[in-house]
């Protein structure tokens, strides 16, 4: 019960009624003494109206009015005289004098717990002042025992009355609780377990219908959560699937490339200008090929190998992705131009940064291509204290929106109409491998620019 959300409320609901009742209590208290206090003057006063009326009266019916009146004697001052007109032994010296008559509601409420903490009786005198303007003021002595008894009387049915309120308060509370919060929530709950059991069913993600807004944000937010869960699972799938494929078409199209590889040799041994010229620039596109093979069945397995630092002339590297490009562009309108200095040396993966500079060339490429009009592709680099930068910049119509939304994510868009983002999405995670960072920084209607940052230092030179 403690550890349950209905139980803890409808306890605290009874704690919290409780002390309002409690504050409640000590003002009705302090009320209720004041009440006690002026019946017994205004029954004092009608006491005193006997004798007023009438001064033969004997003493067995003084003793009487006074016990009727609940007092000792009685004081009525009248003209500014004073005069005792009712009076009868007092079992014990006066300890206190309240007067009624200017009693601040603090006073009223101190001198009430103080009573309610005071067991012993007390013999006490009390000013007010006379009914219906009858004398300026009158005066009683009391015992304390009685008032205190109607005090503690009154108190208990107080806190009877509290204890009924705040249990049947607690109750409905508890039930209101148990059918607006507790049962959407459990609700919510078995939708929650439901699909974690198989989350690749559809028909398991929560249909929103609570009436409480806060609730209903809830479910709808759980909605979409689950929706996209169970989206990334059946795409997490099918990529598991086609990384098997991949993997398989990888493995045979290595076999046929080291195939190739061979004839490659004879053919550099040929005496002809022309095939001695492009023979070197065949060989090094199919030894890319047998090693992007290799990676690509290493990355099925587990992920893109590390890169092998070693020190690389970069204008080296762009000289190869231009010429390969430049191979590619057909009937298109591209040119290319680089700002490479020739003794600008980094420290990465030769590799690794060709596939990075080649396919984000690639997709300029192809952006120009697609767009019918003409336009250029730079490729440009600096060194700075910290970090080498390369700078690829085109001309072109600039990315998809999609693209943009959900760059460096696979399937979501590529950069270029029909592709998969496949490849932007591992020239990432190749430049994070060196320590470095890929970022678009501008795509609009006048080209694109993505700029690629090396760090110089944080790995010794090999």
């Amino acid at each position: 019960m403690l550890n349950s959300l209905s139980g803890r409320f409808l306890i605290l609901t009874v704690v919290f009624v409780m002390l309002a009742e409690i504050l409640i209590f000590v003002p009705s208290i302090a009320r209720f003494r004041e009440d006690f206090l002026m019946s017994r003057l205004e029954r004092a006063q009608i006491a005193s109206l006997a004798l007023l009326a009438s001064e033969d009266i004997s003493p067995e019916l003084q003793d009487e009015l006074l016990h009727n009146a609940g007092v000792f004697n009685v004081v009525l001052r009248r003209d500014e005289a004073r005069q005792l007109i009712l009076s009868s032994p007092i079992p014990a010296p006066i300890s206190s004098t309240f007067d009624m008559r200017d009693a601040t509601p603090f006073e009223l409420i101190r001198d009430a717990m103080a009573r309610l903490a005071t067991p012993d009786p007390q013999v006490i005198r009390v000013i007010g002042e006379p009914v219906r303007m009858a004398g300026l003021l009158i005066e009683v002595t009391l015992d304390t025992a009685d008032l205190r008894m109607a005090m503690i009387d009154y108190g208990l049915r107080i806190l009877i009355l509290s204890a009924v309120i705040s249990g049947i308060t607690a109750l409905l509370l508890f039930l209101a609780v148990r059918r607006f919060l507790v049962k959407p929530i459990k609700r919510v709950v078995g939708h929650m377990q439901s699909y974690a059991a198989a989350p690749e069913d559809i028909r398991r993600v929560i249909k929103p219908s609570a009436g409480v807004t806060e609730l209903r944000e809830a479910e709808e937010t759980l909605q979409l959560m689950q929706t996209q869960l169970t989206s990334a699972l059946k795409q997490k799938d099918r990529l598991a699937q086609l990384g098997g494929a991949v993997a398989k078409v990888s493995h045979d199209l290595r076999n046929i490339l080291t195939s190739a590889q061979l004839f490659t040799d004879r053919i550099e041994m040929s005496e002809d200008p022309a095939v001695k010229r492009m023979a070197p620039k065949l060989v090094n596109s199919i030894t890319r090929a047998v090693h992007l093979c290799e990676a690509t069945l290493a990355y099925g397995k587990a992920e893109e190998p590390g890169p092998i630092l070693a020190r690389v002339q970069l204008a080296d590297v762009v000289s190869d992705v231009i010429d390969s490009e430049r191979l590619s562009v057909g009937d298109g309108q591209v040119s290319f131009s680089e700002d490479i200095p020739a003794s600008l040396t980094l420290r990465a993966d030769a590799e690794q940064l060709y596939r990075v500079i080649a396919n984000l060339v690639r997709n300029a490429r192809q952006a120009i291509v697609n767009s019918g009009k003409p336009g250029e592709i730079n490729i440009a680099a600096r060194d700075t204290d910290d970090n080498w930068i390369i700078r690829i910049t085109d001309t072109g119509p600039g990315l998809p929106e999609k693209a943009r939304q959900h760059l460096f994510q696979p399937f979501q868009g590529g950069a270029t109409k029909g592709g998969t983002g496949l490849g932007l999405t591992i020239a990432a995670e190749l430049v994070r491998g060196h320590g470095g960072e890929l970022a678009l920084e501008r795509s609009d209607e006048q080209g694109t620019a993505f700029v690629i940052t090396l760090p110089r230092g944080g790995v010794e030179e090999v």
